[in-house]
């Protein structure tokens, strides 16, 4: 069997790129996983995938329209709305897959795609389980970790990019990752370095998004719906964290009613890789085989 497949899901008018890992044996849960701003699947999301493969769970790994290999015009429109639909459209491709167990689906996250699964979880009760890792939850707790100037900045970039949207000009894009004192979403000191550390040499990536997504994060909260999410989530939250503050996400998540909490002391761009993917890694795989073991138990198949 190939390491991976290729497939597409429709979602909306476009179709989505993604990648369909299968462990050997029977049917086994299915992990939906996509990236976080403006990053695409192969910014390491293979590597988590791998891992989970190997431990028995298949995989599908997705690119947001309008990035990567998707489809979706404009390139690199970032519109909250339409991304938590690509989510709905590929859970809904998941349970179509009938070689996996389309009773235990689980969503994985990580940073803006940590808050979008808070959200799908909460609004699909069907969801097995959830990992939400160095999760975005909260739009004015990021805001407020930009300096004032590069707030100022941004702010100005975006309502540009509104503006010339309603007359039907092209994009105003904006740094997704800049040095600080930079235009661009993430500016803090370990933005650009850390961000563009994960772009391997043949990924489809530009370090840009239609500048207008900011108006749209500044009050976005998907934190508040893990309160609303009834299964299993657990939270990977870097201490350090300059992007997704770990103060507030911390607050929603002793919220949720089935929620674990790991902290690690790295900053939000450093668990991708070393020491700290490992550490990460394995603590996923304990989550994943507590709640959604492999072999269904008989509490599982009767919940199913």
């Amino acid at each position: 069997m190939s390491d991976r497949l290729d497939v597409h899901f429709p979602s909306g008018d476009v179709k989505c790129s993604a990648w369909l890992y299968l462990p050997d044996g029977g049917p086994a849960p299915v992990i939906v996983m996509a990236h976080g701003l403006g990053a695409v699947r192969g910014m390491r999301l293979d590597a988590y995938a791998q891992r989970f493969r190997d431990a028995g769970y298949a995989c599908l790994v997705f690119d947001y329209r309008h990035f990567g290999d998707s489809d979706g015009q404009p390139r690199q429109l970032l519109d909250i709305g339409r991304q938590l639909d690509d989510w709905a459209a590929a859970i809904a491709y998941a349970r179509t897959l009938e070689c996996v167990d389309t009773n235990r689906i689980v969503l994985w996250g990580t940073s803006f795609g940590g808050g979008h699964v808070l959200v799908a979880a909460a609004r699909d009760r069907d969801i097995a389980a959830v990992i939400s890792q160095c999760p975005f939850t909260d739009g004015p707790a990021s805001v407020l970790a930009m300096t004032p100037w590069n707030s100022l900045k941004v702010t100005a970039r975006a309502l540009r990019d509104a503006i010339g949207a309603r007359f039907g000009k092209d994009p105003v894009m904006i740094a997704t990752a800049g040095r600080p004192g930079s235009t661009a979403l993430m500016a803090s000191p370990d933005a650009e370095p850390g961000f563009l550390a994960l772009v391997p040499e043949d990924a489809p990536f530009r370090n840009e998004v239609a500048a207008r997504v900011a108006l749209g994060v500044t009050f976005h909260v998907p934190g508040r719906k893990a309160a609303k999410v009834r299964c299993p989530i657990l939270f990977g939250v870097c201490e350090t964290d300059s992007v997704a503050p770990a103060r507030a996400t911390l607050r929603h998540a002793r919220r949720a009613p089935h929620g674990e909490i790991k902290l690690y002391p790295e900053g939000h761009f450093d668990i991708y890789v070393g020491n700290a993917f490992e550490r990460v890694v394995a603590d996923q795989l304990r989550f994943l085989s507590t709640h959604v073991p492999v072999a269904p138990t008989d509490s599982t198949e009767h919940a199913a």
